[in-house]
């Protein structure tokens, strides 16, 4: 059994880690969150949100991580924000618009909910960006594994 002091990098890096990894993971969520009314928000906040669980692997070591956010939620994020997006989608269609379009109310420009269902597109694809890319993260720290043990 690997004690939890032995595992990832130095004390520095873990201090450091543990400060900004709340700060990096609250930016992302504000990014999606923001993204609309700005410029794309779904992808760069999704990649964002997953660079602070990577951050966290790569100080900590993956045993720690993975208690956190391990493979199996992370494909469960990664369904739900599909799951997330095709209903819009077909909630969209079925409501007599088209792809994409809106089905909800528009608010005041510049409001957070002033875009109808963009904010959902938004929270969707990040789900499926950050769960995606920690997910690959994942699979090549254990293919790295295996293949130096």
């Amino acid at each position: 059994m690997i004690k939890k002091s032995q595992t990832g990098m130095t004390l520095i890096v873990k201090t450091v880690t543990r400060l900004t990894t709340g700060l990096i993971l609250l930016f992302g969520i504000y990014i999606v969150f923001n993204g609309h009314i700005e410029s794309e928000g779904g992808f760069a906040g999704g990649v964002i949100i997953a660079l602070s669980f990577i951050h966290l692997m790569l100080a900590y070591g993956k045993e720690v991580t993975l208690k956190k956010m391990n493979e199996k939620l992370s494909e469960i994020l990664e369904n739900l924000g599909a799951i997330i997006f095709i209903i819009c989608t077909v909630l969209a269609m079925f409501s007599g618009g088209y792809f994409l379009s809106n089905v909800l109310g528009k608010g005041k420009p510049f409001e957070l909910f002033s875009v109808g269902t963009m904010l959902i597109y938004n929270i969707a694809i990040s789900l499926i960006v950050s769960a995606g890319l920690f997910s690959i993260f994942i699979t090549l720290v254990f293919f790295r594994s295996e293949k130096n043990d």
